[in-house]
């Protein structure tokens, strides 16, 4: 008894931001003349962040899909692999044959499909952006006949979503016309990931084989693809190992250096190694509308490739970025130092680490450290 009440009382004060929050929630829509339930994640710490806006994920057949999509994006997030995120998952159970109906002449929707392509562009995406700090960047998440609708908003000439994910799509039959000329012509940056499962009917193995195919074959640099087929997972299982496949490759540039990036990549750089940073965080604003912080462990990187690569007057920008970001800590006045040290300004470089100690220590930079590069530079040089 006394176990539970200590777990009670964990639970009710369980600090704020700690989990994802899921809502349920009812939207009437005019175009489907109906209701139709939601359920919504918003990120841990939507709530203590007011000001920030984030990237939008739209589930179809969110009955069952919402929650494998919306448990990888808290996980990735988590460790900063990904942006954090809202997640829509539309409740289609029951009516998702209606949902995704198509024209037997042209594979365009009608009827209660056109009606639903409207709902989701007219109504649902303008109340989530109404109602919640939604940002531009938005995802189309789709399985079999879904995955095969979210592709109509590709054929739109301003498209919806700016990535899609679309796993052993049912796809209608001119739709591998359509894709592939869409995507060669897509003029805004664009991700697009196709999946499929050896254990998917032949139908979809068929379609989605051709698909790949002309996807692959695109010279289109606003277009990143790409495409997984799995061997064991059954068709509704296929999912559960596609899913965390996408998130990585469409948040690749958001993900910290990692050391396979540093050996194979930074290492071998022919541009500047803080050139390479910068251009990599610009990149993730004009890509995901995201002003990401330069994380410390990205700055360590770049330092130890400047060290490798003795390339000691990178030293410098390094420093003043560090300064701009992180003002309060030693890490841009360590990195002037070594700058000063390793120029020949060895009077300033004694200086400069000597005042490094007024500031906290970060990424392993200590004041002992910054200390002892004085005193090694004052004994060598007799200060």
């Amino acid at each position: 008894m006394k176990h539970l009440a200590v777990i009670l009382l964990t639970l009710f004060f369980v600090p704020k931001g700690v989990f994802a929050q899921i809502k349920y929630e009812t939207i009437r829509s005019s175009k489907l003349e109906e209701e139709r339930q939601l359920k919504i994640q918003l990120p841990r710490n939507y709530d203590s962040n007011e000001n920030k806006t984030y990237p939008l994920f739209v589930v179809l057949d969110g009955d069952y899909m919402f929650e494998a999509v919306a448990g990888n994006i808290d996980y990735y997030s988590y460790w900063e692999d990904m942006p954090e995120a809202i997640v829509v998952g539309v409740n289609q159970w029951g009516k998702r044959f209606d949902d995704c109906m198509y024209s037997d002449q042209n594979s365009f929707p009608v009827e209660r499909g056109a009606a639903f392509f409207e709902f989701i562009g007219m109504e649902l995406i303008p109340y989530i952006e109404k109602t919640y700090r939604a940002g531009e960047f938005r995802v189309a998440v789709g399985h079999g006949e879904t995955a095969n609708f979210i592709n109509y908003y590709l054929l739109k000439p301003d498209p919806l979503f700016q990535s899609y994910i679309a796993i052993s799509p049912e796809l209608a039959p001119n739709m591998v016309d359509y894709l592939p000329r869409a995507l060669s012509e897509i003029e805004s940056k664009t991700f697009y990931y196709l999946a499929n499962t050896t254990n998917d009917s032949a139908s979809i193995k068929k379609m989605t084989e051709t698909l790949n195919r002309d996807l692959a074959a695109i010279k289109n640099t606003n277009l990143s693809y790409d495409f997984d087929s799995f061997e064991s997972p059954s068709h509704y299982g296929v999912p559960a190992h596609a899913i965390p496949n996408a998130l990585e490759e469409m948040f690749k540039v958001f993900v910290p250096i990692t050391k396979k990036e540093y050996k194979e990549v930074i290492l071998n750089l022919e541009i500047s190694p803080v050139v390479y940073l910068k251009e990599k965080y610009e990149t993730i604003y004009e890509v995901y509308g995201i002003d990401k912080k330069i994380l410390v462990n990205d700055f360590k990187a770049i330092a130890a490739a400047i060290e490798k690569k003795e390339l000691f007057e990178e030293y410098d920008e390094l420093g003043k970025i560090a300064r701009k970001v992180y003002p309060e800590t030693m890490l841009g006045t360590y990195y002037l130092g070594r700058f000063l040290e390793e120029t020949g300004e060895t009077k300033k470089a004694m200086r400069t680490f000597q005042s490094a100690v007024l500031k906290d220590e970060i990424a392993g930079i200590t004041k002992d450290d910054a200390l002892a590069r004085a005193e090694s530079i004052k004994e060598d040089f007799g200060y």
